[in-house]
């Protein structure tokens, strides 16, 4: 009998690990709201937003011939870099971020799906 305590307690302290796993199929489905603006594939276009290939150490605001707004230009001037904490930090508030910026996304709430779209990002946007 103490051997169900034992496989509860597991239980519980693996539930969050799971929860919290990144899918980057699930994320593949998330990145269709962002579709309409950005592309993932290398020598991509730029759309409304610019092309996320190679997007992780990147310093922001930095594809040659986009126009980026100017508090975007001014955070890439403070030195802003995409990784993986500054890019959840954007993608959850994109306001928070970049104030007056001109991403018409108001936020990804969801943490899980905020892990699968950074999964999917690592994947598809040629991350090392």
């Amino acid at each position: 009998m103490q051997l169900r305590p034992a496989l509860l307690a597991l239980a519980l302290l693996t539930a969050p690990a799971v929860a919290s796993a990144q899918d980057a199929a699930a994320g593949q489905r998330v990145f269709n709201q962002c579709r309409a603006c950005h592309t993932v594939d290398q020598g991509g276009r730029n759309g409304v937003g610019p092309n996320l290939h190679g997007v992780f150490g990147r310093r922001a605001g930095s594809i040659e011939g986009f126009r980026y707004s100017a508090p975007m230009r001014a955070k890439s001037a403070e030195g802003l870099t995409w990784n993986e904490a500054t890019l959840r930090a954007y993608i959850a508030d994109p306001k928070g971020i970049v104030p007056a910026g001109s991403m018409a996304f108001a936020g990804l709430r969801s943490e899980q799906q905020l892990n699968d779209l950074i999964a999917y990002l690592r994947q598809a946007a040629g991350a090392q």
